[in-house]
């Protein structure tokens, strides 16, 4: 599904602004003539309008995010930074694991966090993403390495090693590389 920019449903004077607008007017025809009660309850249906469109902005960014969308490309789609989309949206994206193929490594420190994902490593799993003192892990069907270097050269720069980025944490980048061997048993 792509719009093209002329064709943006969000724009001034769109079908969908003017179909919310709608909704929230509900049955009053003239502005002209509510009363102070009305005008509550449009502001009341309006502040419901926004809610129900943040979450819906969050889910959208949840599921970008979980089909491996960058944060920077969905900066460019709504306008912002990837940073100040990362920091509006990545706590909530990055909840409760989604099933038995995600899961949170954590609590981890700067001090145990890399002997932490070299142990995870072996059992198949990579960092995808970093929240505060964890780590976001995918299950694999092969083991990885991991390492953590400081954010001083394009991330490209490691792809000639085999390197790649897993999950960027200022001023960190966790880089993950494919070991092409089974992932050991699982220990318990």
């Amino acid at each position: 599904m792509t719009d093209s920019p002329s064709a943006d449903p969000a724009a001034p004077g769109s079908d969908l602004q003017e179909q919310i607008g709608a909704l929230i007017l509900g049955s009053y025809d003239d502005a002209g003539t509510l009363t102070e009660e009305d005008h509550l309850a449009l502001v009341r249906r309006a502040g419901a309008a926004e809610r129900a469109s943040q979450q819906l902005q969050h889910r959208a960014v949840a599921a970008a995010r979980s089909a491996g969308i960058s944060w920077a490309a969905l900066g460019r789609e709504l306008g912002m930074t990837r940073q100040a989309v990362q920091q509006r949206f990545g706590s909530r994206t990055q909840g409760p694991a989604s099933g038995p193929q995600e899961r949170w490594l954590g609590p981890v420190t700067a001090f145990d966090e890399l002997a932490e994902l070299d142990a995870a490593g072996r059992l198949g799993w990579r960092t995808i993403g970093v929240d505060l003192l964890r780590h976001r892990m995918l299950r694999t069907d092969t083991q990885w390495e991991h390492r953590r270097v400081l954010w001083t050269r394009p991330a490209h720069h490691f792809e000639t090693e085999g390197w790649q980025v897993g999950s960027r944490s200022f001023p960190w980048l966790y880089l993950v590389r494919d070991l092409h061997i089974p992932p050991e048993p699982t220990p318990f």
